[in-house]
């Protein structure tokens, strides 16, 4: 697989994720920062079970991310670059560990930051990947290796640049989940690995 900067953007973006779901859900108290899925499955379980409070930790980040969603999508359509919501994303990573609030309010930040990761950039080399979720990446990446295996004249294969796209993501938010476990016993905040990642980012951006 040759590395493209599309590709090198992707993973790094992944790695964000990766890092900061891990270190959220190791020292916020299980709660995801980026994964919405496992957090609106943990609610759903949490409210069946009649467990508030539970329910409350895990329905909060849903309405963070919401709100740094549209944030990043405000930011889009003022400066038609996504520069402005990856550097709003990297101040909140960075500011976060210095900021004197509890756990609760710790893993809204961090999934704000997610959620306007999640709209700054949502495609690579023409292709749509999300860099905070990877279900659908894996999907998208099966569909591809059955079409290069056993091409089908009844639809149109996914594009050979999309499958180290695919798999690429997919192995930078794995990564990024063992940075992120790695760094949380050794670093005091470990959350400025991913806002360094995200300058870095900015620097590709305007290569």
């Amino acid at each position: 697989m040759k590395l493209q900067l599309p590709h090198l953007q992707a993973i790094i973006l992944t790695l964000v994720a990766g890092i900061a779901d891990a270190v959220g859900y190791i020292t916020m108290g299980g709660v995801f920062a980026a994964n919405m899925t496992g957090n609106t499955v943990l609610a759903g379980i949490a409210l069946a079970q009649a467990h508030w409070p539970d329910a409350g930790r895990h329905l909060a980040p849903l309405i963070a991310f919401f709100i740094g969603a549209m944030l990043s999508r405000l930011l889009l359509r003022l400066s038609h670059t996504p520069t402005a919501g990856l550097l709003v994303e990297a101040a909140l990573l960075a500011g976060v560990g210095f900021v004197p609030v509890g756990p609760e309010a710790t893993v809204m930040i961090v999934a704000a930051a997610m959620g306007v990761q999640a709209s700054a950039i949502t495609h690579f080399a023409g292709s749509a990947v999300s860099t905070v979720v990877v279900t659908s990446t894996l999907a998208r990446a099966a569909d591809a290796v059955l079409d290069w295996l056993w091409p089908s004249q009844d639809r149109a294969p996914l594009g050979a640049t999309n499958r180290p796209l695919l798999a690429f993501t997919w192995i930078g938010y794995l990564v990024g989940a063992v940075i992120g476990a790695l760094l949380v016993p050794v670093l005091p905040y470990p959350l400025l690995v991913p806002a360094a990642l995200l300058l870095l980012m900015v620097l590709f951006i305007r290569a």
